[in-house]
């Protein structure tokens, strides 16, 4: 971890200070080693939040785009469990920053411990997705300009997709390629805005649009994250619900055998 409490305030790693977990108060180990980032760590193999993982200059970079109190913020429920947050905002919305794999059930655990929680996943851990990504976004229609919104019609065909396609809450992809913190120095939309998911209906089809990194953490930062983000997703989100309701009452078309729609023509040349 980043920060530990010494005399009740945070501090960073550094050699030869003693100060103590902010969730179970235990004594920390400063490494400041060359290969990793400074950081806290219990003794031994001892980690009070089986919810912790190591972090990368990826995670660093993140969390110092918001003010040190909102960084690491122990979130205890009503039953007392507790979990550090990576970013805990004034208005209540939890930040986690994934990097790693995470297993289907510890998401689903992590998606009903906050009651109001936004993923910014790592898209450049593995070298194949944001190939994958992109060709989804290609086999896919742009049913709206302003603001954009791709329906991907083969979600399960892109991993990362997969893998978080059935969240409730906000998913954020990151697919920056450099590590220049700043976001205005982009080349393409890749590196300049953030992906993410619209949690809409549960089905065989996905709602993307993207978003500045830059604009996600003003939204935050000026405290209207809830009152002008989501409120807008909302109603993309009635607006999606009621498309999708209207589609599914049209009377289905059966096109000639010789007539293929352009998405599928695309996925079957791509597959042979």
């Amino acid at each position: 971890m980043k920060y530990a409490l010494k005399e009740n305030k945070k501090v960073e790693a550094t050699k030869g200070i003693k100060a103590f977990c902010p969730s179970c108060n235990s004594e920390l180990v400063a490494h400041c080693g060359e290969k990793k980032v400074h950081h806290w760590a219990h003794k031994g193999a001892r980690n009070c939040d089986p919810w912790w993982e190591n972090e990368t200059l990826w995670h660093r970079s993140w969390k110092g785009n918001f003010p040190n109190e909102w960084q690491e913020v122990v979130h205890k429920a009503e039953d007392g469990e507790k979990h550090i947050a990576d970013i805990k905002t004034p208005e209540g919305w939890a930040i986690e920053f994934q990097h790693s794999y995470l297993k289907p059930e510890e998401r689903r655990s992590r998606d009903a411990f906050y009651s109001n929680l936004v993923w910014v996943v790592d898209g450049m851990r593995r070298e194949r997705d944001k190939k994958k990504f992109q060709e989804a976004i290609d086999d896919g229609s742009k049913i709206s300009q302003s603001p954009p919104i791709f329906k991907l019609h083969f979600p399960d065909e892109c991993r990362i997709i997969n893998e978080w396609f059935s969240s409730p809450n906000m998913v954020f992809f990151d697919f920056r390629t450099t590590q220049n913190d700043d976001f205005n120095q982009g080349l393409d939309l890749f590196d300049t805005n953030l992906w993410f998911l619209i949690p809409v209906l549960p089905g065989s089809v996905a709602y993307i649009s993207y978003l500045p990194h830059e604009v996600f953490i003003q939204f935050h930062k000026k405290r209207n994250f809830e009152d002008v983000f989501i409120s807008q997703i909302k109603q993309i989100q009635q607006q999606l619900i009621k498309r999708h309701s209207t589609l599914k009452k049209r009377t289905r078309i059966i096109l000639p055998r010789n007539i293929i729609p352009n998405h599928e023509l695309r996925r079957r040349n791509r597959r042979f």
